[in-house]
């Protein structure tokens, strides 16, 4: 019998009911030791060892009493049953000391789980994490190719070698680049990000690192081109700059070059500006069509046309009334202008509907981060407490922890209520809920956020 490893015992936390695990009577509390004769490393190993018809398992009972079962069920069938840890592994942390790196960035005292820098590639595919290469095992390179584990997310950053390492500060940076070739030859399906900063990777750089990806295409299906997000917290950290609007109109002209170019060559248009460019410079969202079916969403490519596209949709299919409602949406200053346009446009529908729109600065990470995901509860109390529009206050859930009513600094939704007196609304991400928010109108189901950038291991900045 395969001997288990105790320091990471791959325990059932949950048997869903009607599941072959259920009939197996399998339960919380369960250890899964071997399947056919094989102890899984992580949840890849487990998903590729239950692909058959026939699987041997070994279970160790809460009780320690063994099990072995012998299963038999369709080839892609799941016994129905949840790991109480999601990666069956440890997560593994990131090596590189980024000029970029965001949670460099964030102040001290937060909870410890902000602080965790992840750089795991089997996150990239389960989440859609971006991952840096340059934590990864030839192994795991060859369990990627393997398992067909893909779309793997890559942050790219640029295609200099010896500026990787620079930008990175890891030596093997460059060489890490390798890796992504070798995903290319195995028809590895990849989406890549550059995170830029003035100085170092904008410029010819950029359009030197954009024109090696594009020899990745059609694999490499999407690069996005995204801001470095400064906070104020960054004494001792390398020096960066923000971007000016003329020079965010150069990286859009970069950008819509290449589009033609990938447009003609492979029908996609490839490389995409997050929509801070756009605002920015001062320029027009993209049109739908030019997001390739928004490929680049949870690194805030398009995240705005698409609230407006789904958020009309819906609209117009709805009869005007004369119902009453009033209410504040509080949000980032990045979205506040484009909130503020569908609310008036809401109002010519239903005159009655009166939501007055309140962009809060952000004093907690500093000015110059404008998106909703990273507001915290008591910039919200501060910039509210003296008076808003209405008795509903109206919040994204992008502003919250995933699955919990918590706020960045640990401040809960029910005391800004209590603080604020008043009633709050947590707001799914797509642009229907928000119309049927806004219109009184009750919502099913769970609520979803869509991730920006700098949320995920590169940027970390939240949903506009």
């Amino acid at each position: 019998m395969p001997q288990h490893k105790k320091n990471h015992p791959h325990v059932i936390s949950r048997v869903a009911p009607d599941s072959i695990g259920e009939e197996l009577e399998l339960e919380a509390g369960d250890r899964l030791i071997s399947v056919n004769g094989k102890e899984p490393e992580d949840v890849f190993d487990y998903r590729f060892l239950m692909n058959d018809e026939l699987v041997d398992l070994i279970v160790e009972k809460a009780d320690g009493e063994i099990w072995e079962l012998e299963v038999e069920k369709e080839y892609d069938e799941d016994l129905g049953i949840e790991f109480e840890n999601g990666l069956m592994d440890d997560y593994r942390s990131c090596s590189n000391k980024c000029i970029f790196c965001f949670i460099d960035q964030m102040p001290p005292g937060m909870r410890e789980t902000l602080y965790f820098k992840d750089d795991d590639s089997r996150l990239s595919f389960l989440q859609g994490n971006y991952v840096t290469l340059t934590n990864m095992s030839d192994h795991d390179v060859e369990r990627i190719i393997r398992y067909r584990m893909e779309p793997i997310n890559i942050s790219f950053q640029t295609m200099n070698p010896e500026l990787r390492c620079r930008m990175l500060h890891n030596r093997f940076a460059g060489k890490a680049l390798e890796k992504a070739k070798r995903f290319r030859n195995a028809g590895i399906i990849m989406n890549g990000q550059i995170v830029l900063c003035k100085g170092y990777n904008d410029g010819e750089e950029l359009e030197f690192s954009i024109r090696e990806l594009s020899e990745y295409a059609p694999v490499l299906q999407s690069v996005s081109i995204v801001p470095v997000g400064l906070t104020r917290y960054r004494d001792g950290l390398c020096p960066l700059e923000p971007f000016t609007a003329d020079e965010a109109r150069e990286v859009l002209a970069t950008v819509h070059r290449w589009q033609n170019v990938m447009m003609e060559k492979h029908g996609i248009h490839f490389v995409h500006a997050s929509d801070e460019w756009y605002i920015l410079a001062g320029e027009e969202l993209p049109e739908e069509e030019r997001y390739d079916g928004y490929l680049q969403l949870e690194n805030g490519v398009g995240m705005l046309r698409l609230l407006e596209t789904e958020f009309n949709a819906f609209l117009d299919e709805m009869k005007g009334d004369e119902r009453e409602v009033s209410g504040t949406i509080a949000t980032g200053l990045l979205a506040e202008p484009f909130l503020r346009k569908h609310m008036e446009t809401v109002k010519r529908k239903f005159p009655n509907v009166n939501i007055e729109v309140r962009g809060i600065v952000n004093h907690f990470f500093g000015e110059k981060i404008t998106v909703s995901g990273l507001i915290t509860g008591q910039d919200l109390i501060d910039q509210l407490k003296d008076g808003f529009n209405g008795d509903s206050l109206f919040l994204p859930c992008s502003m919250l922890r995933e699955g919990e009513e918590v706020f960045l600094d640990d401040i809960t939704v029910s005391r800004i209520e209590q603080e604020l007196h008043t009633k709050i609304v947590v707001v799914q991400s797509d642009g229907a809920d928000l119309v049927k928010a806004v219109l009184g109108m009750r919502f099913e189901g769970p609520k979803k956020r869509r991730q920006m950038y700098e949320q995920t291991g590169s940027g970390y900045s939240g949903q506009a």
